[in-house]
């Protein structure tokens, strides 16, 4: 049923107030979603007197809710692995040897015995510790053991027993890189063997006591001939030869009997105890110049690599004189003093009775 046209004008008439109070409540809001940065917005804040180099323009000031999202947003921490597993060596290593290097110091820092650097260097140390010279490159074993070139005619078994070692560790080696099921070896082939030893070859300059002291040249120009007999005889105690109590280079071990000393080129070298003088001058062999005293009471000291010698064949001295300047000479890497101490003609760690 038709409404007469005036009912119309009355119903909007009507609902026009309601109307528009809700076009003003959706204008509110949109108004407000609008301008949020600018309500909640603090006032900037004045830049600071003074600002490091590396600050931004102090013009250019960031709003409070711009700084609010830095502080308050999310972010990534990075914390990155960077660890690798840690594998053992199990190649060999070529190491060419420095200014000041000595058998005992390379081996301390491939963490071997020095026993295995003379091994696995024959052919270039002949088992002399003093005949490392900087330029040469030596055979750095992964473990402590010996080096073999195979020849034809080898066998496994024949080899291991001849250092003293277990044929299924050589065979096992995986730097050997044999087939465990039909072990082939090439001669010429090179072999870690693992735990492997052998007896040294000795280069020292032998034992020259002070009735007898007639090497001559046999050893070197500093060889001395006669009978000293009679000479002083020391007191049976001994003081360090060098001002310097520290070594720098070997220590005292089964390829090198004695200690090496620190010292500078030159530094005077005295007597341990006193004795009668039975080698002084250069010697062959590796030793350079040296000094031997014999002491009378079987007890003889040497001191080699010296720059200079002090003393003179048969002459009798004192604990404390000085027989020598320390140095570098003959087979040596460095100036140290090499400092040996014998009985009845065998060898003693100087460390047993140095003070």
């Amino acid at each position: 049923m038709l409404q007469p046209k005036g009912s119309w004008l009355r119903m909007l008439r009507a609902g026009l107030p309601f109307l528009l109070a809700s076009l003003g409540v959706v204008a509110a809001a949109w108004t407000t979603v609008l301008n949020l940065g600018t309500v909640q917005a603090e006032e900037p804040q004045a830049a600071p007197a003074s600002l490091p180099a590396s600050s931004p323009d102090p013009a250019i000031v960031l709003p409070a809710y711009a700084v609010q999202a830095e502080v308050h947003g999310i972010r990534r921490q990075a914390l990155l692995d960077t660890e690798r597993p840690t594998r053992a060596r199990v190649v060999v290593l070529r190491y060419t040897v420095q200014a000041g290097d000595s058998v005992f110091g390379i081996a301390k820092e491939f963490d071997l015995e020095p026993e295995t650097v003379l091994w696995g260097n024959y052919d270039t140390l002949n088992d002399d510790p003093h005949s490392i010279i900087p330029g040469v490159e030596l055979n750095i074993l992964p473990v402590d053991g010996t080096y073999y070139e195979w020849k034809a005619g080898d066998d496994l078994a024949t080899v291991a027993g001849s250092f003293d070692a277990d044929p299924q560790a050589i065979l096992d080696w995986p730097g050997n890189n044999l087939d465990l099921t039909n072990p082939v070896i090439q001669p010429g082939s090179w072999l870690i063997v693992p735990g492997g030893k052998r007896e040294f070859k000795t280069w020292v300059v032998p034992t020259v006591a002070r009735s007898n002291a007639g090497v001559g040249a046999a050893f070197g120009s500093g060889g001395c001939s006669g009978d000293f007999s009679s000479g002083a005889v020391g007191t049976g105690g001994f003081i360090w030869p060098s001002a310097n109590h520290y070594l720098s280079g070997n220590d005292y071990w089964s390829g090198h009997l004695a200690i090496d000393i620190a010292t500078g080129l030159g530094d005077p070298v005295w007597a341990s105890d006193g004795g009668v003088v039975v080698y002084a001058g250069w010697s062959n062999g590796g030793y350079g110049n040296i000094v031997m005293i014999d002491h009378g009471n079987g007890y003889q000291t040497l001191y080699a690599h010296l720059s200079s010698v002090k003393t003179t064949c048969g002459k009798s001295v004192s604990q404390g004189s000085v027989i020598g300047g320390a140095g570098s000479t003959g087979n040596s890497t460095g100036v140290h003093l090499h400092f040996e101490v014998r009985n009845q003609g065998g060898f003693i760690n100087p460390w047993y009775v140095l003070p």
